[in-house]
């Protein structure tokens, strides 16, 4: 055996060989258990990150090692391949984004194959392939006939320079981030999925999925926001037509404080208020511009503008004054709220800011209410009612109760349950993406297209320019026949959000090849995934859509299953050094941390002299030029020494801190492994461990069980692989120091070597292929079963046990393993070193805790 550890030379080896007998191309064995891991599928943007060396090697570790358990384990990969990225890339580039896409698959598939994981290529897809989207849009048209799809107005972010619709990312400081043009928001007709149809599901669901982490459950808990309240109507009479405002509230206790009534720009109210009311109209525009998400909304400075109008208050019939507010979102609730200054945050801050009035109608008992501090009763449900007339006296749920039948009575409102979550809007006005199936016809409308006519094929040689969807330009693609009428029709050129195509691409792995359906039998047998592994800022979107996704194709008999991931982890992001300079206008430049030299005290020099400043750590970003080029990485230390030190420096849910000495740490652990099994190989052929071990022997023997057993449960339990492979690398240590003087010392090395192999193989597995046939084995150490720890091994004739006085250590005795508490105190008060701390005083009480201390309190 070569003693020299040549990584390039191993790793290509093991790849040969995985690539040459297919070995993790798996099919349904109904005899054997299944274990189907998942990561979350990568976007095609060019090159691997460390993000996604981190979390792949977390599942491909996972995989292997519940292969070794003996389980039918798939482990898939497909591309999410559609998407702005790759249209963004496109008028950089001046290429179509399926060229771009396409080339960036075939550079990523190298890398990810270069890592050596354990991947079944075979069922490999992109989301970009007719062939999958076909059954996007299939769905969809499945889902119409049902009504979970409808058209309605949305509303978006609109670039009037570029004619185009923008993502919430793309608006910068309420601007364009192309052509610097304040956005708009405009109204424009959108399809929509109802996954509001199924927000009870969802959220009972969350309380059954034990295996995902509580955070996680609770944010979406929090996104899908059940809400018990009142839907309260505020009348008006406008046009000579007798009209109703309506709001949903949670706290319908304290309607008898309302001072007035906000309501959106987009507010059909506002819209048409805004026709005769100047200001109105000038702050409805205003509003126009800036973005559209609820959190931009909730950071915005609070604005209104009085519209002179006013409602009655639907219980004193009071005229109660509207204002257009700008934190009011259309899109939430109602599109109105009423204000409460009293007693409400936000509605408090805004009636400070426009002097409206406050009044208080709850009050707790033995505090004082002072309308200048209105945080202290921000959302208090202690008090009764007070300054409320009929209510006065009553609770929260006595008055809503009370509130809410009077509503009813006069047809102004009732008890209801709400839901922050709403539907899905899945229309996009891009190009790359999913076609939506619709053909407009003047004559019969919005028609679908007939399901012997999928896919609608999206053509893959446009290039955008800037100028809007390039689509509606393609008149090959948007001149069409009418289905029904077969007259001139034209096809829709909206797109669909992406979510849809990573909301089922699990579940295409199961049955990549089925041209008949969107899944087979086949799924009955993989799904539900057991581990699905991705990024937390996937939390809430990605996961409840592809909740909400299973549950729609369950109830439409294409699957047994409920939920689709039955475990998930979430892991941590990689972080490294950010280092940058700024020029005699202050802008700023980033550098790389790799041609950094570190001077202390925050400064830095670059390769060139010049001075940097250090801005503390960061998630690894191009924007941040702080990333690390995996390839580089393999290339100089292999990609077991990468996926060792990725899977050592931090549990999996924590952020992992970059460092090129780790790495190399990690090199110099994998030397002295290969180091170790040639010079053991040099020897004579070991025998079998004998029976009757006795001393330094049957103490390595011991650890190496006690090392299975800890590794077994780090990794199979507790997915707390860096403690796994601490454990492995003091077991190697304790076989460094052991010196083999007989065939029975050698064949406890031969054991423990053997040992160390088979718990890191799947961890590092080039190098534990290569090693496991230098032991002298014919069978590939992936199909070789995992080790169990053996009872017998495990057991001490001695155990070493800390000695405390007054809780600080002072000495170690070692007794009998089957010592009684007697034993083992007597052994404690007479260790010398503990004599001298107890230097003659009277014992007060000896703590024995068995096998682990003695505590002497004198």
């Amino acid at each position: 055996m070569d003693s020299n550890y040549e990584p390039a030379v191993i790793e290509a080896e093991a790849q040969a060989c995985w690539n040459d007998t297919e070995a993790f191309s798996v099919r349904e064995d109904g005899g054997r258990e299944k274990y189907y891991c998942l990561c979350m599928l990568p976007y095609p943007s060019g090159k691997l990150h460390m993000g996604h060396v981190r979390n792949y090697t977390i599942g491909d570790v996972i995989a292997r090692y519940h292969r070794m358990r003996g389980r039918n384990v798939l482990q898939p990969m497909a591309w999410d391949a559609f998407g702005l990225p790759a249209e963004n890339a496109a008028m950089q580039n001046g290429v179509p984004p399926g060229r771009w896409t396409r080339d960036n698959i075939d550079y990523m598939r190298g890398q990810l194959k270069s890592l050596g994981f354990g991947i079944d290529w075979s069922r490999e897809f992109a989301t970009c392939d007719p062939g999958y989207y076909r059954w996007n849009q299939w769905l969809f048209l499945k889902m119409l006939e049902k009504g979970l799809v409808y058209q309605k107005t949305g509303l978006v972010n609109w670039d009037p320079v570029d004619q185009t619709v923008l993502a919430n990312e793309q608006v910068i400081d309420g601007r364009g981030w192309r052509t610097g043009a304040p956005v708009e928001k405009r109204e424009i007709p959108m399809y929509y999925m109802r996954i509001t149809a199924y927000a009870d599901e969802l959220l009972a669901a969350l309380d059954e999925l034990d295996g995902w982490p509580e955070r996680v459950r609770a944010m979406q808990a929090n996104w899908i926001g059940r809400s018990e309240g009142a839907r309260v109507a505020f009348p008006y009479t406008m046009d000579g037509r007798n009209e109703k405002l309506w709001v949903f509230t949670t706290r319908a206790d304290t309607l008898m404080g309302v001072t007035f009534v906000a309501i959106a720009a987009e507010h059909p109210l506002a819209l048409r208020l805004g026709e005769d009311n100047p200001e109105a109209a000038a702050f409805i525009e205003k509003c126009r511009t800036g973005g559209v998400t609820e959190a931009e909304v909730a950071t915005r400075e609070k604005e209104g503008v009085p519209t002179g109008f006013h409602v009655e208050h639907p219980i004193t019939g009071e005229p109660v004054p509207v204002w257009i507010g700008n934190y009011v979102l259309m899109s939430y609730g109602e599109g109105a709220v009423m204000g409460v200054p009293g007693h409400d945050e936000r509605d408090a801050e805004f009636a400070h800011k426009y002097s409206l009035p406050i009044g208080q109608v709850l009050a707790v008992e033995g505090e004082r209410y002072d309308a200048s501090h209105w945080q202290d009763w921000y959302g208090s449900k202690d008090g009764v009612c007070v300054n409320s007339g009929k209510y006065d006296g009553l609770g929260f749920a006595a008055a809503t109760d009370a509130i809410a039948a009077d509503l009813e009575a006069k047809h102004l409102g009732e008890k209801r349950i709400q839901y922050r979550l709403r539907d899905w809007g899945i229309s996009r006005q891009r190009y790359w993406g999913c076609p939506i199936p619709i053909i407009h016809c003047e004559k019969c409308g919005a028609v679908p297209v007939p399901e012997d006519q999928l896919p609608v094929t999206l053509p893959e040689d446009l290039t955008p320019d800037g100028g809007g969807n390039p689509l509606a330009r393609c008149e090959a693609f948007v001149k069409c026949e009418c289905p029904r009428c077969g007259g001139p029709a034209r096809r829709e050129t909206d797109t669909m959000d992406t979510f849809v195509d990573s909301s089922w691409y699990y579940m295409r792995y199961t049955s990549p090849d089925s041209s008949a359906s969107m899944v087979d039998a086949r799924a009955d047998y993989w799904l539900p995934v057991d581990q699905y592994i991705g990024g937390i800022e996937h939390a809430i979107l990605h996961l409840l859509y592809s909740r909400f996704w299973t549950k729609v194709m369950r109830d439409f008999g294409l699957l047994k299953i409920d939920e689709p991931f039955t475990n998930l982890l979430t892991q941590g992001m990689v972080l490294n050094q950010i280092w940058f300079s700024r020029d005699g206008d202050g802008r700023i430049t980033y550098h790389n941390p790799a041609g950094i030299t570190a001077e202390g005290d925050g400064v830095g020099r670059t390769a060139d002299g010049a001075a940097v400043e250090f801005g503390g750590l960061g998630k690894m970003s191009k924007s941040k030029n702080n990333g690390v080029d995996p390839g580089e990485l393999i290339e100089r230390h292999g990609a077991d020494a990468v996926r060792l030190f990725t899977m050592f420096a931090a549990p999996p849910e924590q952020t992992l801190e970059w460092s090129e000495a780790g790495v190399e740490g990690a090199v110099r652990f994998l030397r002295r492994l290969y180091r170790a099994v040639a010079e053991h190989v040099e020897g004579e052929p070991a025998e079998r461990v004998p029976a009757d071990l006795d001393g330094a022997a049957r103490e390595l023997r011991r650890q190496t069980h006690a090392t299975i057993a800890k590794v077994d449960d780090d990794i199979g339990r507790r997915y707390t692989f860096n403690t796994a492979i601490a454990a492995v690398m003091e077991l190697l240590n304790a076989v460094n120091r052991f010196a083999p003087e007989t065939t029975a010392d050698r064949a406890v090395v031969q054991e423990s070597l053997e040992t160390a192999i088979m718990l890191l193989a799947p961890i590092v597995p080039h190098i534990c292929h290569r090693l496991w046939r230098e032991m002298g084995h014919a069978e590939p150490i992936i199909d070789v079963a995992w080790p169990t720890a053996d009872p017998a091994a495990l057991k001490r004739d001695e155990l070493e046990i800390v000695v405390q006085v007054n809780g600080k250590l002072r000495g170690r005795i070692a007794v009998d393993a089957g010592a009684n508490r007697e034993a083992v105190e007597n052994a404690a008060l007479a260790d010398d070193n503990v004599q001298r701390f107890i230097g003659g005083k009277a014992v007060r009480r000896v703590i024995v805790v068995p096998g682990k201390l003695v505590n002497v309190v004198v």
